[in-house]
Parts: C-alpha cells; sequence; structure tokens
C-alpha cells in the first residue's frame, strides 16, 4: 500500500515467547488494553446507547432527538472514515480522550432540552458527538481487532462486546430506578437526575482513556508487537484512506456496513417507544443490551471455536446470524401488523398489562440480541483480514463511517414520519442483502486456517474484474507484526 512499515515483521528479540500465567494481565498485554477499551465504552457510548434506547432521547416529543442523531451520525459518517488516519497519527490516548469528551457533552444538551425546550445545542452536541465518535470508535476497532492472537479473536471481541453492552444494561437501569413511580404517560420526559448520571459516567469513561497503551507497546504472549509503526503522518493515511474506497474487501462490506446501525431508529423510537412507557422503556433497554451479551458470547464462540478452519467457522457463523436475523425480522413484522403511526398502540407496562407485555418484550430482548450478533460477526470479517493495528484502524473506520452514513439517513427517514412498517422492510431487506456479500468475502479473503497468516506472499485469488489494491500485494492482510 507504500505505507511506511507495512512490510516490517517482529525481529527475533520480539518473537520471544512470554511465559507465565502472570504475563497474561499484565499492564500490556492485549487482554488487558482489550478490556481497558471495553470499560471505556462501558461509560461513554454505553451510556449513549441507554439515553437512545428509550426512544426520543428521553424525551416525550423525538423531532430533537431524531435531528441531533441526524447531526451526529452525519459528521460521524465523514470522522468514522478519517478516525483511523487521525488515530494512527495522533495515538490513541490523544485521540481516545477528545472522542469520549463529546459524549458528556451531548447528555448535557438533554438536560439542557429538559428545561428550555430548544433542540439547537442538542443539534450542534450531536455533530460535535459525531466527530468525537469517529475517533473513538476507529480507535477501539483497531484496539478489538488487532491486538488478540489470531485464533481467538471472536472471544476477545465478546469480551468487549459484553464489557461494552454492561454499560447499556446499567444506564438502562438509571432511567428505570429515578423514572420508577413515574409510569403516567404525561410524565414522559426523564428527570435531571438520569441526565446527571449519565454525564458522570461518561466522565469516568473519558478519564481512563488516559490508561490505554500506545499499539507497539502492546505484546502478545508469542512476543509479537501489534504494530511496529510508532507514528503515521498526514500524507500516508489520506493516501491510505482514500484507496479503501477502491478497495474489493471494503466495498463488499458496504452493505453490512450501512444496514448496521440503520435499524436503531426503528427499534427505539418505533417498538420500545412507542409500545411501552417511559419506566418499562428503562427495564426493557437491561435486557436490550443484556442479549447482546449473550450474543456476542454465542457468535464468539461460533466464529472461533465450532471448526478448524477458519473460513468454515466464518461461514458458519454468517449462516447462523442469517437464520436468526430472518426469525427474528420475521417476528418483527407479525408485531408491527398490531400497530401504525395513524393507529399507535396502548403503551404497555411490566407490571400492569399483564400477558400482553410478554410478545413485544420478547420480540425487543431478540432484537438486541441480533444486533451483537451481527456486528460481532462483522467485526470478526474485518479482523481477519489482517492482523496489524494501522491497517485494522483503517478498515474499522471505513465501517464505522459507512455504518453512521447509513445511521443518520435513518434517522432522518424516522424523523420525517414514514410508515412503521416500510421502515421494518427496508431494515431486514438491507441486512439480509449483507450475508451472501459477507460470505463471498468470507471465502475470497480469509485464509482457511491461522497458519497461512505467516505467509506474506500469498494472494487470494480474485474474479475476473476486482483489481487487488496494493495492500493485498503488499500482505496487509497476511502479516502478523
Amino acid at each position: 500500500m507504500g505505507v511506511k512499515g507495512d512490510e516490517e515483521t517482529a525481529s527475533p528479540k520480539e518473537a520471544q515467547p512470554i511465559t507465565g500465567i502472570t504475563s497474561r494481565f499484565r499492564y500490556n498485554s492485549p487482554i488487558v488494553q482489550v478490556g481497558l477499551i471495553g470499560l471505556v465504552c462501558f461509560c461513554c457510548p454505553g451510556m449513549f446507547n441507554a439515553l437512545s434506547g428509550m426512544g426520543a432521547g428521553g424525551q416525550v416529543d423525538p423531532t430533537a432527538a431524531n435531528n441531533a442523531n441526524t447531526a451526529l451520525y452525519t459528521t460521524f459518517a465523514v470522522f468514522g472514515v478519517l478516525g483511523g488516519g487521525i488515530y494512527n497519527i495522533l495515538g490513541p490516548r490523544l485521540t481516545l480522550f477528545a472522542g469520549c469528551s463529546t459524549y458528556i457533552l451531548y447528555a448535557g444538551s438533554f438536560l439542557y432540552y429538559n428545561h428550555h425546550k430548544h433542540q439547537d445545542f442538542a443539534i450542534v452536541a450531536g455533530a460535535l458527538l459525531g466527530v468525537g465518535a469517529g475517533l473513538l470508535w476507529a480507535g477501539q476497532g483497531a484496539i478489538m481487532t488487532s491486538y488478540p492472537p489470531t485464533a481467538r479473536k471472536g472471544i476477545y471481541i465478546a469480551m468487549f462486546w459484553s464489557i461494552f453492552n454492561m454499560g447499556g444494561v446499567i444506564g438502562g437501569l438509571l432511567p428505570f430506578i429515578l423514572n420508577y413511580n413515574r409510569s403516567s404517560d404525561k410524565d414522559a420526559a426523564v428527570n435531571d437526575g438520569t441526565y446527571i448520571g449519565f454525564m458522570i459516567f461518561m466522565s469516568i469513561g473519558t478519564v481512563l482513556t488516559l490508561a490505554i497503551l500506545h499499539p507497539r507497546k502492546v505484546v502478545r504472549a508469542d512476543g509479537s508487537h501489534c504494530t511496529n509503526i510508532k507514528y503515521s503522518n498526514v500524507m500516508t493515511e489520506s493516501i491510505a484512506i482514500l484507496k479503501l474506497f477502491l478497495n474489493w474487501k471494503m466495498l463488499l462490506l458496504v452493505p453490512a456496513s450501512w444496514a448496521s446501525n440503520f435499524f436503531y431508529s426503528y427499534q427505539f423510537n418505533n417498538v420500545n417507544g412507542v409500545q411501552f412507557n417511559l419506566r418499562t422503556r428503562g427495564l426493557n433497554n437491561v435486557f436490550y443490551w443484556g442479549a447482546q451479551m449473550i450474543g456476542s458470547v454465542f457468535i464468539g464462540y461460533i466464529m472461533d471455536f465450532s471448526f478448524k478452519s477458519r473460513r468454515t467457522r466464518g461461514l458458519v457463523g454468517i449462516s447462523v446470524v442469517a437464520v436468526l436475523g430472518t426469525v427474528i425480522w420475521g417476528g418483527g413484522l407479525a408485531n408491527q401488523n398490531k400497530y401504525s403511526r395513524k393507529n399507535p398502540p396502548t403503551k404497555l407496562d411490566f407490571k400492569d398489562s399483564g400477558s400482553d407485555f410478554a410478545g413485544p418484550f420478547v420480540l425487543y430482548f431478540s432484537y438486541g440480541l441480533l444486533d451483537a450478533m451481527f456486528q460481532s460477526m462483522v467485526y470478526w470479517v474485518i479482523g481477519a483480514l489482517a492482523n496489524d493495528s494501522e491497517i485494522l484502524s483503517r478498515y474499522n473506520g471505513f465501517y464505522k463511517g459507512v455504518q453512521s452514513a447509513g445511521a443518520a439517513v435513518a434517522w432522518q427517514i424516522d424523523t420525517h414520519k414514514v410508515k412503521f412498517m416500510s421502515e421494518l422492510a427496508a431494515n431486514w431487506v438491507l441486512t439480509s442483502i449483507s450475508y451472501p456479500l459477507l460470505a463471498l468475502l468470507v471465502m475470497l479473503a480469509v485464509k482457511d486456517n491461522e497458519a497461512a497468516d505467516e505467509i506474506v506472499s500469498k494472494d487470494v485469488d480474485l474474479p475476473t474484474g476486482i483489481p487487488a489494491s496494493k495492500d493485498e500485494t503488499n500482505g496487509d492482510a497476511s502479516k502478523t507484526t
């Protein structure tokens, strides 16, 4: 790819194995660093997810939250793509600290909205959060997919996803507890204490970013470093990012990337927000994000342990998610037939609605399960394309950029009051298109076993008409520096 250091490999000194049970949990080990980024995301995007999951940002009217989210995901789409390059230039601490600080401002904007009902602050805060989230998630993706040993990427992804989504669980408990006695529909906006609680957690996460090490200081158990690059430069990263848009691997990822956050506006606003009252929405979020912990562990196990062949494990994992996704979206269709924008349902309460609560609750839980399995599956595929932190920061930045562009469109679709059924159909179609393209990517680009990763010169045979980027010719998908 013409990026300085792409061809570097670990020196003999670096390749010396590190033994001893205590070495696994040393500060510069992959498991500790992935755990730390999990805690950062527990406090920042985890709490943001809990806030968004209540529907309308905890407010009665979803307009302010929808417009803020549109601004958020518009800037996120740009800085998601650029985030990988910025991470390579600035390193993790400065990049992640700057990114996390914007989450505090966003939660504060809704505290302000609780009193003044002016959405301008929320929209500006949303746009700034998009910049910060692009930086955070590009760095997070690089850490989560490049630090682990090749054979255990699925388990490390599951570990991160579980810690991260525990933030959504705790965040869901905040509005549930603080608004427990406010079951009346007229009191549908959350109280100030809810937003203040979110801001405290987000502040803690911002400080925690200072504990993240640069990837060149992180050493795997076999003695290899996650990268040998100290810092990149603007020209190198600009060229590398532009080449992503011509990289056939990234093009095959586009539908899955676009779909992977597209369904949030429908699920949060039009399932949880429309069908349930305030305190029940908080309770539902506890289980929605809890389901994500279960889903990530389940698909992580399949992706790492189900078969000896890594390519086979990838294909099986994609097939499992495809089948489960079809069943869950089918259940969503059955549920959506019961109400519409013009014919809204009676608000359900977990205590007062009896058996009527069970079906929609199980569906919302299942949506959370599918979300984690879908995104963990995509992350595993991205992680199987390379091992180097520098390269994977760009790949993950591209994924988050396209993902956020899709989310920006989705939030505006909901703002324009598109039919609920049309939104459901669009989500189902987008995710369904993704599965065969991901399977094709696995068949063409993922080495059949971990040993093949050591063969730098081995190329992937491509169908006629698909150009090979310089990434492949330089062996970016196969080195283990």
